[in-house]
């Protein structure tokens, strides 16, 4: 199995402006990323980013980088405009890890990548965990998938799904924001209409349910570590790392 790992990257973070270039114990957060998915299988890891300072910055500690135009909305986009400009085959296998997942796994990267291979009728692959406390279904900030029986994603959500009419138990998984594809989706990915789902719901995976395209979940018991979306993720992360 041979993939790539795109790592896409912007800099104005509404929440936590300037995020990849934030310093956490002498480093930028983009290095904890990148060294992250160095980890796992993949051939080549690449940053995707329109903004100068984090290109500058991935090329100092040696990293590879591809520079993008800045109007992408996701960053499937962005990573599609890479692989186009890199000439890469249509049923090459990309992974897209966050700019924001400083503690994914490398082995978590590798089963994405893999789950995709052994499903080939599936166009995108992803991950789930357990949803680690209750009130994490009431949170926009942790988006829940639902699957099927055999792990076909039906909807993903940032608000609670399933909703209990009676008050029972059942949850959602905790959608883990890494995505398996191969080239040619991402160049159909571009051509297709931004749904009203995607742009209610802010999440780019809709997209390709709602044109028709199923995405498999591979399911982990664990979360794959720290997701930096506020400056209280930071300071846990931070914290994680004094613990080592």
């Amino acid at each position: 199995m041979e993939f790539d790992v795109f790592i896409p990257a912007r800099y104005g973070s509404r929440r936590l402006p300037g995020k990849p270039l934030i310093e956490i114990r002498g480093k930028p957060l983009i290095q904890y990323v990148y060294e992250c998915a160095r980890s796992s299988s993949a051939t080549r890891v690449i940053v995707t980013t329109d903004d100068e300072r984090i290109v500058k910055a991935v090329r100092e500690f040696g990293g590879e980088v591809y520079v993008t135009h800045a109007e992408h909305s996701t960053g499937t986009d962005r990573i599609a405009e890479a692989v186009d400009a890199l000439d890469l085959a249509d049923d090459r296998i990309v992974v897209n890890v966050q700019g924001d997942e400083p503690q994914m796994p490398g082995s978590l990267i590798d089963d994405v990548a893999r789950t995709l291979v052994d499903h080939p009728q599936s166009v995108m692959s992803t991950a789930c965990h357990p949803l680690a406390a209750s009130n994490d279904q009431n949170d926009p900030n942790v988006v829940k998938v639902v699957t099927d029986a055999d792990g076909w994603a039906l909807y993903f959500s940032r608000a609670p799904i399933p909703w209990s009419r009676e008050n029972q138990t059942i949850r959602a998984q905790h959608h883990i924001g890494i995505y398996g594809y191969r080239v040619s989706l991402l160049k159909t990915f571009t051509r297709w209409e931004r749904s009203d789902l995607e742009h209610i719901e802010q999440l780019e995976q809709l997209r390709v349910l709602y044109h028709g395209g199923r995405i498999i979940v591979h399911h982990t018991a664990a979360a794959p570590g720290i997701g930096v979306d506020t400056r209280e993720d930071l300071v846990k992360f931070e914290q994680s790392l004094a613990s080592i």
